[in-house]
C-alpha cells in the first residue's frame, strides 16, 4: 500500500472505533450581559447602557468532580458567552458567574447586587443558561440622576 491509502485506511478505523464506542458527546453555553448602571438607582432604565469589553470569570465543576475556570468579555452588545463540548459524563454539573472588571472610563464600581451567581447547569445538549444581568455603577454620579 502506498502511504496516502495507509493514512485513509487508518483514518476510517479511527472513525469507526469512535463511533462504536458510544461516547456521547455534550455540548453547553452560559450568557449573560452586563450594564452599566448610570444613576446607581438598581434598576435598567433608558439612561443605562451596556458594556463593552467587561470581564467576566465562570468556574464550572463537572459531573466527574473536575473544575474548569472560564474567563470572557462582553461584546459590543454587552454580552460574554462561554461554551463547551465535552463528554456526556463530564458535562457541568454547577457553575459560578462573576463579575471581574470593567474597562468602561467611567462605569467601574461593581454593583452590590452583582457579586456572583451560583447555579445548576441541568440543560440538555445544545442549550443554553442565561445568568442575569450584572451591573457596574459610576463612581460619581451624574448630577441629572439625583
Amino acid at each position: 500500500m502506498d502511504s496516502q491509502l495507509r493514512k485513509l485506511v487508518a483514518g476510517l478505523f479511527l472513525l469507526s472505533a469512535i463511533f462504536v464506542s458510544g461516547v456521547k458527546a455534550w455540548t453547553g453555553e452560559i450568557h449573560g450581559r452586563v450594564v452599566c448602571d448610570v444613576c446607581g438607582d438598581s434598576s435598567i432604565g433608558p439612561e443605562d447602557h451596556v458594556l463593552e469589553g467587561a470581564e467576566v470569570a465562570v468556574l464550572c465543576i463537572t459531573k466527574s468532580g473536575e473544575v474548569l475556570n472560564y474567563q470572557a468579555f462582553t461584546n459590543d452588545k454587552g454580552i460574554y458567552t462561554v461554551a463547551e463540548t465535552m463528554s456526556e459524563s463530564d458535562r457541568w454539573d454547577a457553575c459560578l458567574a462573576r463579575p471581574i472588571s470593567s474597562f468602561h472610563e467611567h462605569c467601574t464600581q461593581l454593583g452590590e447586587t452583582s457579586t456572583g451567581v451560583k447555579f445548576s447547569y441541568n440543560r440538555p445538549s445544545g442549550f443554553s443558561h442565561r445568568v442575569k444581568p450584572f451591573v457596574f455603577s459610576p463612581a460619581i454620579v451624574p448630577t441629572y440622576c439625583i
